[in-house]
């Protein structure tokens, strides 16, 4: 069996379990006091040109967008996010359980716009009744976004300047971001990102890492975000297991270079659909992949490889992705080739 369902599927880069190896009997302190994750933090600041930013380790995506989006809103206000958002299709209502509603905007090709912030804006402060809703609190966007497709630098910086201009946190996910910082068609780097946004997370789960996220605050962090984490359960206590991760993924270039096999080959998988004739339901440039496929070839093909049921298409036709990863092998794309 082929495996392209997702980008989590392995474990981990063989360096983080060397490295694991290695440090397993070194005693620590815990918490995230341990010296693997003083390193890591410093190793991120100067990757983002941000000697001051606070820096947190959290273990999974929907921990991490509750504590974070939690801790930026008030009581009484939401988050704005694009309908197709993680936070408001995939991570079960996490958002609402900690008292905020998620705040949907119709998007395009998985992303939203400055002037569509800018307009929700203006015409929920012109009602007379908002005092009674739910505010506008902040505003979250995928980097890549839940299709694969990328906000380009001009994108970004049209929704960073509307956000501050509206007194709205700007919040990043970037659960794929490795496979964004790979990618040729990306004009936005680790520094701009960070100039750009109030808040953003790396991925590490999804590249290359065992598992956990790191969180940036590029300029100021909530009051008190270190007790919200422990409150919110996700502190863990072996907090070196995080830090040593990310250690390992910022040295040497290791973060951007697992970015790239996943980009890598997902461009030689998409070649081989379009020399086969199959058509994309969208133009993904990370490592997503998202096919049309005749609902009896999908069935056919599903007995030897794992992908992604997406959505339906017509009454005969599927959308399906194929997710490469920092650990995909070129001779399973080439096995796959040889399937279809």
């Amino acid at each position: 069996m082929l495996h392209f369902v997702n980008d989590y599927s392995e474990g981990a880069c063989e360096e983080i379990l060397r490295r694991l190896m290695e440090t397993n009997l070194q005693p620590e302190s815990g918490y995230g006091y341990d010296t693997f994750t003083a390193s890591a933090k410093e190793k991120i600041r100067r990757a983002c040109g941000t000697p001051e930013a606070g820096v947190y380790f959290l273990v999974g995506g929907t921990q991490t967008n509750k504590v974070v989006i939690d801790s930026l809103l008030a009581p009484y206000e939401g988050v704005l996010c694009a309908a197709s958002g993680h936070i408001a299709l995939h991570e079960a209502g996490a958002i609402e359980h900690s008292g905020h509603k998620v705040l949907p905007l119709a998007h395009k090709n998985g992303k939203i716009s400055a002037e569509q912030v800018k307009d929700y804006v203006d015409a929920f402060f012109a009602d007379p009744t908002y005092p009674h809703m739910v505010h506008p609190g902040m505003v979250y966007i995928s980097h890549p976004t839940e299709y694969g497709t990328l906000y380009t630098r001009e994108e970004l910086a049209a929704l960073s300047e509307v956000c501050r201009a509206c007194k709205l946190p700007l919040y990043l996910d970037g659960a794929r971001l490795g496979y964004a910082l790979a990618s040729p068609e990306s004009d936005l780097s680790l520094r701009d990102i960070a100039v750009l946004t109030d808040a953003f997370y790396i991925g590490g789960t999804k590249v290359g890492a065992l598992m956990g996220e790191a969180v940036v605050f590029p300029k100021a962090e909530p009051k008190g975000f270190f007790t919200r984490v422990k409150q919110n359960g996700a502190l863990l206590a072996k907090g070196r297991l995080t830090g040593l991760q990310f250690d390992t993924l910022f040295t040497d270039d290791l973060y951007y270079r697992l970015g790239e096999n996943g980009v890598k080959t997902a461009r030689r998988l998409r070649e081989i659909f379009l020399d086969k004739g199959y058509k994309f339901y969208i133009d993904s440039p990370t490592n997503q992949t998202f096919v049309i496929l005749e609902n009896a070839k999908m069935q056919a093909l599903s007995e030897k490889v794992r992908f992604d049921y997406w959505e339906k298409y017509d009454e005969t036709h599927t959308v399906v992705r194929f997710c490469t990863s920092f650990a995909t092998r070129m001779e399973s794309v080439e096995a796959l080739a040889a399937l279809i």
